[in-house]
């Protein structure tokens, strides 16, 4: 891929997107990792730096001290409007709200802080006329590593046709700040989560594999040519196939 010639198509996308809504601008989750990060940057290049509402949804407790400083120091980058919205509060009354809450598991929790995130990126696009701008690179979409209407539920994903490595690779292009591309990414839904952990596979390799698999390889020669084992690759193929779903509108039975 000609990753400057995609980083200009994402730009135009974004600005071309935003005129046909008829929208003033965009809002984007500023979380402290790369790829919202990424996004907000090409963002302001399609938008410039005053159509774009930066919003970080920290956790207390769990959100770590260094993701609330490097959202900030992007935004004073970038130069963006920047608000904090601390959602532990939100979740707490939610959790009380719900008859045995107490009882439920780490996803259910970890999916329900995505959704409220989401809640809040649309409360600010309907208050300010703007849309919501997604931060989903190809390898989570592809694995269907996020939460469905969380992380997921979108206006436009504008860098949903780059691997985990290319946005790597095009940020420090950017020049956005190395802190920022060479922490370890999580999404920061429980303690000590990281997202190769999740995973179980690097992104590096999971990029590989899943550039080998669109292009048709069979498993024998992916398993040669990448060094993953094949339960890595089983648990690559198992995710893709299981997060279908989440790629895809809700079925509408033929009547």
């Amino acid at each position: 891929m000609d990753l400057e010639k995609a980083q200009n198509r994402i730009i135009d996308f974004i600005r071309d997107k935003a005129g046909e809504a008829g929208v003033s601008g965009v809002v984007i989750g500023i979380s402290g990792g790369i790829d919202s990060a990424f996004s907000a940057t090409l963002a302001v290049k399609a938008l410039g730096k005053d159509r774009v509402l930066g919003i970080h949804m920290p956790e207390s407790g769990l959100t770590s001290a260094v993701d609330s400083e490097d959202a900030k120091t992007l935004a004073d980058w970038l130069g963006i409007e920047y608000r904090i919205i601390e959602i532990s509060g939100i979740i707490s009354a939610f959790m009380a709200a719900v008859p045995k809450s107490g009882s439920s598991d780490r996803l259910s929790r970890g999916n329900l802080k995505a959704r409220t995130r989401m809640s809040l990126l649309y409360f600010h696009a309907n208050q300010l006329n703007r849309m919501v701008i997604g931060t989903g690179n190809r390898t989570e979409i592809l694995l269907g590593y996020y939460t469905k209407y969380g992380d997921g539920g979108v206006d436009i994903e504008p860098v949903g046709g780059l691997y985990k490595t290319e946005v790597w690779e095009l940020s420090r292009r950017l020049g956005i700040p190395e802190p920022l591309i060479s922490k370890k990414p999580s999404a920061g839904l429980w303690a000590g989560q990281s997202d190769e952990a999740d995973l179980g596979i690097s992104y590096a390799k999971v990029d590989e594999v899943l550039r080998m698999l669109e292009d048709g390889a069979e498993p024998e020669k992916i398993l040669n040519k990448t060094g993953v084992s094949a339960e890595q690759l089983n648990s690559v193929t198992r995710r893709i196939e299981r997060n279908e779903h989440k790629r895809k509108a809700p079925p509408v039975p033929e009547i």
